[in-house]
């Protein structure tokens, strides 16, 4: 049976010149151990945008024919030198129904999968069986469009923190979908948890998931806040999504402060507590700023959720994607406030809306 299929493309060219576009991909037939799968519903993330847009200057977005264009300013060039000519499909993860499979999988037609690996902001997707968890009759696209990226990376922040000897976290900003099923791991599993927002709704959204710890970082008392809620917790790791700016910084003077109050004699070299600081985003793009007031038991390093699960244990794997599973409609249930299809993705100013990445806002693709 033919099917037309598109997908959804980013090009970089050679003179700095974004091109989003929508272009026809040909399908095959899958093989054994694979599945043909219509897209029902994929999720747009921050990690997605990146690949979406690379560096490009979203003030400089504009549409031509139902092409997106935009400038990639020239000295951002260097960083994406591998990818310039090349037409790149977008969207880490979606939810759709099988429509055709290899001769091992035909028991799995007709059935509802989510999937993980690229390119899902199409209409179909051949992918193999080992990337997707198939759902349940009951579930909807919905419940199963965002199953891997959010979910696993909640879930690798406490397998991170449990392997490397800590006790409890600090998250910012904590608001996000992945910040509420972070709030909900933590919750049941008896794990403390820090939670850093920005606004008093978002205060009360956390704590009526059941969060401990919030502490707003646009009130005075921030940083008292925040040392008071480290103190409680023990906490001596951090992940922050924001990147750019002081608020890795903060967390770690606030955790060496903390330490410094059980020390019984001074050292110039301030305390042995070791502090550990993930930065696994970068919704802000500007230099990370460190003040170092944090002594010299420390560390700053980059977290992402492909690297942790091609490094972490089989068993453990297995075991995260088996709790995703199972906790989809609770622990792991994500929230949409848009809805958009692949043609309304090329709009300037939708597109300009979910490039902002504002927190409690979360656009889906419906393809």
């Amino acid at each position: 049976m033919e099917r037309e299929n598109i997908e959804l493309r980013s090009t970089i060219s050679d003179d700095g010149k974004l091109r989003v576009n929508l272009e026809p991909v040909p399908l095959a037939e899958p093989g054994k151990g694979q599945l043909l799968v219509r897209i029902e519903a994929a999720p747009i993330n921050p990690s997605d945008l990146g690949l979406l847009f690379g560096p490009a200057d979203i003030g400089t977005l504009t549409s031509q024919d139902g092409v997106l264009l935009a400038e990639v300013p020239q000295q951002a060039l260097k960083a994406v030198e591998s990818r310039l000519g090349e037409s790149m499909p977008v969207g880490n993860e979606g939810a759709g129904k099988v429509v055709a499979a290899g001769s091992d999988l035909q028991d799995l037609i007709g059935k509802r999968v989510a999937m993980i690996g690229g390119a899902m902001y199409a209409r179909y997707r051949l992918i193999e069986r080992e990337s997707c968890i198939v759902l349940p009759d009951d579930a909807g696209p919905e419940d199963g469009a965002s199953l891997f990226v959010n979910p696993l990376t909640a879930l690798g922040f406490v397998e991170t923190m449990r392997a490397q000897g800590h006790t409890a976290i600090v998250h910012a900003p904590a608001a996000s979908n992945l910040g509420q099923m972070l709030v909900r791991i933590c919750k049941d599993d008896g794990v403390g948890l820090v939670n850093i927002v920005r606004s008093e709704e978002q205060v009360k959204l956390l704590r009526d998931l059941g969060a401990t710890h919030v502490v707003n970082s646009s009130l005075d008392s921030f940083q008292q806040d925040l040392e008071a809620a480290i103190e409680e917790t023990g906490a001596t790791m951090s992940f922050d999504a924001i990147g750019g700016g002081e608020m890795t910084s903060i967390i770690l003077n606030a955790m060496e402060a903390v330490a410094k109050r059980k020390m019984d004699s001074y050292n110039r070299y301030g305390s042995t507590t070791m502090k550990q600081a993930y930065i696994y985003g970068a919704l802000d793009l500007s230099p990370t700023i460190l003040r170092r007031g944090f002594g010299f038991s420390w560390n700053i390093g980059g977290w992402l959720l492909f690297p942790f699960l091609q490094s972490a244990d089989a068993e453990v794997v297995k075991r995260m994607r088996a709790r995703v599973a199972d906790e989809m409609k609770t622990t792991f249930a994500s929230h949409y406030t848009s809805r958009i299809t692949l043609e309304e993705a090329l709009d300037p100013e939708i597109a300009r809306a979910y490039e902002r990445k504002s927190t409690g806002e979360k656009y889906l693709i419906t393809p």
